[in-house]
């Protein structure tokens, strides 16, 4: 474990050899100078005390560091913490009683003069122990700040694949809708056009669906983009429409590079167009605008008498696509008179 970079970093959180260095000589010049008054020892008695307190000082961190080691192998997880903590404390009490009492018994096998009384030790054993606990604080404190930092990471890491599955899916349920509704205006040109107009459909539909497979894997697209997009389907619809249907562009240049959900603009109009009436009497006015960071599509209600089949799912699509993106709205007013959907530009 003491050479193994890996594992010192997998059980501790962190690389420890100098904070191990730098930890035990400074808890072995604390203990001397707090049992001893170093003015009234001479540099021999100095130096004999600090080497006896850097023993006492290295089993004590070493034994403690195995301890807490394997308590983190048992006890890994940040649940754990308390009984892992406590468990880790008796260690540390049972440690530094046991390590006094064999180093003293130790140096009593080399010298009559020194005696072991656990009661004369006990304000030394408090001092020690107190100073062991606060350093295995710093290490478990590391431990908790790196698991909890890992923890949150991989929550995030779930949260942002759970999202991305659920944009996967509600792209994916979007262009089924698209290749829905133009399939049945293909129906409707090929019934009441010639052939050629057919023909030119299918062409610009080639066209849509290359932007299609391009966007396929991106949740964002330039509103540029979505534009050209957008308006090569109007194009198609102008083909069932004519004059009939009036498309009203107010876009800022400032705005063009902003990013937009892909399909989204093309939803919008498809849903105007499919909801409301497109006639010589009652022609269509679609107004497209950019304003206060929004893209706003707007139009005059003129319901159908008779509606036709709807999969339900394009601006449900969007205001879900919209939400596992951004925390800002997408905002929907219909007042009877008039419909808007305005879409955050992000």
């Amino acid at each position: 474990m003491f050479t193994n970079k890996e594992k010192r970093i997998q059980y501790l959180g962190f690389n420890d050899v100098w904070f191990s260095i730098f930890g035990i000589i400074f808890l072995s010049l604390s203990t001397v100078y707090i049992f001893n008054t170093p003015a009234n020892l001479t540099m021999a008695e100095t130096l004999i005390s600090f080497v006896a307190s850097l023993f006492f000082s290295t089993c004590d961190w070493v034994i403690n560091r195995a301890i807490l080691i394997r308590l983190r192998k048992t006890y890994p997880r940040l649940q754990d913490s308390t009984q892992r903590i406590a468990l880790l404390f008796l260690g540390v009490l049972a440690t530094v009683v046991a390590v006094d009492f064999l180093g003293v018994s130790l140096v009593m096998f080399f010298s009559d003069k020194v005696s072991y009384s656990f009661p004369e030790r006990i304000r030394s054993l408090v001092v020690i122990i107190f100073l062991t606990a606060m350093v295995m604080a710093m290490y478990e404190a590391v431990y908790f700040f790196v698991r909890l930092k890992k923890s949150i990471r991989e929550e995030e890491q779930a949260k942002q694949a759970i999202i991305q599955a659920q944009l996967d899916a509600l792209q994916n349920q979007a262009q089924p809708h698209f290749f829905f509704n133009t399939l049945n205006t293909l129906r409707d040109i090929i019934d009441q056009s010639p052939k050629e107009e057919a023909m030119q459909f299918v062409d610009k539909l080639s066209d849509m669906y290359r932007f299609l497979l391009e966007s396929g894997n991106t949740n964002l697209v330039p509103l540029k983009a979505e534009l050209k997009f957008a308006k090569a389907y109007i194009h198609i619809q102008s083909e069932r429409f004519g004059e009939n249907l009036q498309l009203n562009w107010d876009i800022l240049p400032s705005a063009m590079d902003h990013r937009i959900a892909p399909m989204s603009l093309q939803l919008l109009l498809e849903n105007a167009i499919k909801h409301n009436v497109v006639s010589r009497a009652k022609p269509l006015a679609i107004n497209i605008t950019t304003q206060g960071g929004k893209l706003i599509v707007d139009n005059i209600i003129q319901r159908k008498s008779t509606q036709l089949p709807s999969t339900k799912l394009g601006l449900k699509n969007i205001e879900k696509r919209y939400g596992l993106i951004t925390e800002r709205p997408v905002e929907v007013v219909n007042d009877g008179h008039q419909f808007s959907v305005s879409l955050p530009l992000l």
